[in-house]
């Protein structure tokens, strides 16, 4: 069995043993105190669509962190991106993510983003001679961002960027987080 697999496997059932753990402590704490746990959760995310002439892209990635306090932050995230290009691919790519958030100032974010995605590329066996792919691609993050309300805006790297096999084009990207 592929090794990144077994990975995803254990990553996600871990988060989720955590997350359940934490939930059901909660459970048995009187109601201001769950209520106190869900005040300190903040959901975000981003949506993507691009589309020219005979593309077509589009992806949701929400996400939850939990502020531990006011310089210290983390949570899980979902990505879901569709792109095709007309006689040429269709490509899926689906995953999650671990995400790490720390505000030495408010103004100043310091982000780490652990990755793991499913992709799947088909060619058009007509126009293109590329195999079809089907593969799960790890992705580490490090970025830093300025805050203003309840957007950042920042620049990230992919540490263990891989320009055959990554979904994105560069190792350096900028990015756009919302909360709320």
């Amino acid at each position: 069995m592929n090794n990144n697999y077994i990975f995803l496997k254990k990553t996600l059932l871990t988060t989720a043993i955590v997350f359940i753990s934490t939930i059901s402590s909660f459970a048995q704490e009187p109601t201001s105190k769950i209520n106190n746990f869900w005040s300190q959760v903040e959901f975000g995310g981003g949506l993507g669509l691009n589309f020219g002439d005979g593309y077509f892209s589009s992806s949701i990635t929400p996400n939850a962190l939990y502020r531990f306090s006011p310089y210290i932050a983390t949570g899980i995230g979902l990505n879901f991106s569709y792109s095709s290009q007309k006689k040429v691919f269709k490509s899926t790519v689906l995953g999650g993510s671990i995400i790490g958030l720390f505000n030495p100032i408010r103004e100043i974010q310091v982000s780490t983003e652990f990755e793991q995605l499913h992709v799947s590329r088909n060619f058009d066996e007509k126009y293109v001679t590329n195999a079809d792919d089907n593969y799960w691609y790890p992705a580490l993050f490090i970025g830093a961002g300025y805050t203003s309300s309840n957007v950042t805006i920042g620049i990230r790297y992919d540490m263990l960027y891989d320009k055959d096999k990554s979904i994105y084009s560069e190792a350096w990207m900028p990015f756009v987080r919302f909360r709320f």
